[in-house]
Parts: C-alpha cells; structure tokens; sequence
C-alpha cells in the first residue's frame, strides 16, 4: 500500500516505489489514490480525485508490477490507510486467499505524525511499515554521529533506504502554476496526462 494524494505524482514517488519492490520482493504495489486526504484538504485546495487518478495511473506506466488503485475513491469519504487495508484483507477471505502481508509505505518524515492516523493501533495489527529514507534539508550539515533511526512504538517495521531525490509535490506544483518545465521531476507520462487534462493552469 502507496498511499497518497499524488497532487501531482513526480520522481521521488518513482524512485520510493522501485526502492520497495527490490527491498521487500512485493507481489503487488498499489498507488492507493486518496479521496479526501483529511489532513490536507482543510488547508488547500485539491485536485479532483478523477484527475490524481489519471495521473497515479500514468505513473503506474513507469514502475513496472505497480498499479494504481482506486478503492479509496470508490469509498468515498475521508481517506483513512485502515480502512483500505481491511478492505484487502476481506478481498482476499472473500476470494478464499490466505489473508495478505501488507506494508504500508510512508517516508520517514510521516512517522511523527502516525500517532494521529485514524484508529491507528488496528492499522498496527493490520499492516508493517515500510520506511522509505528521505534526503535531508537541502544545506543542512551532515550530524558528527548521527544518531540510528528509532522505530515508531508498537509498530513492526522495515527499514528500506531509498534514493537522495528532493522533490515534492507542492515544489512542482508551483513550477507548473508559473509556467515553468519539470520534465526533470516528473515522469513524462505523467506530464503528458498533466497537459491532457490541463491541470495546474498548464497551457491556460
């Protein structure tokens, strides 16, 4: 389970991705789209759901074994990562599967804030998490002796190390508002389902 917005999808969602698959050997990776990303829509505006799905999807184009999922939308509502992982156990007993190992994938700068997930200790019981490494802030001096990571209490976890890619969702955004190119932070499918739907006043 990726979760996420995807407001757009960009590089370092890719090389988060590819860092999972080969560390963890998964059967299925699903870009779990979000509906109403709770923790966010209060404080901006998003992009329709529809349209971060078109996007999710072409970025499935570039990571081979991943597809994008649109389960949260379906449901409708606030997106909350516990209730689609009980929706994938129950597909799978609904199938006859044994129940599934699920990861949920979160950077290492999400873990401060997972004690104010929805019904955050049934998620702990449902999923492992997978924490992908994220690069420092851009001019910060490296520690001495930088300290190991901690794991978050209560949760099982795997540590995956992913590649030094600084580049967020927001920083495109406004590169694209301005008119200006990211063909260098986001895949090119993706820019072209950008361009097709118009979105982030591109071509307007």
């Amino acid at each position: 389970m990726f979760g996420g917005t995807f407001d757009p999808p960009h590089i370092g969602h890719v090389a988060a991705a590819r860092a999972v698959q080969g560390a963890l050997a998964l059967d299925r990776l699903l870009l779990v789209v979000a509906n109403d990303p709770w923790q966010k829509s209060p404080t901006r505006v998003i992009t329709p759901a529809e349209d971060r799905f078109a996007m999710a999807r072409a970025l499935s184009e570039t990571v081979p074994g991943s597809e994008a999922s649109r389960m949260e939308i379906d449901r409708g509502g606030p997106s909350y990562s516990v209730m689609t992982a009980e929706a994938l156990v129950r597909e799978a007993s609904d199938a006859g599967r044994c129940p599934p190992e699920l990861y949920l994938v979160v950077g290492a700068d999400l873990v401060d804030d997972l004690g104010t997930w929805e019904r955050v200790d049934d998620l702990k019981a449902l999923v492992t998490l997978a924490i992908v490494s994220r690069p420092a802030v851009p001019g910060s001096a490296p520690a001495a002796a930088p300290l190991p990571p901690v794991d978050p209490p209560g949760w099982r976890v795997e540590r995956v190390d992913g590649p030094q890619v600084d580049v967020s969702s927001s920083a495109v955004r406004e590169v694209l508002q301005r008119g200006g190119s990211v063909d260098d932070l986001v895949p090119a499918e993706v820019v072209r389902c950008i361009r097709r739907r118009n979105l982030y006043a591109v071509g307007r």
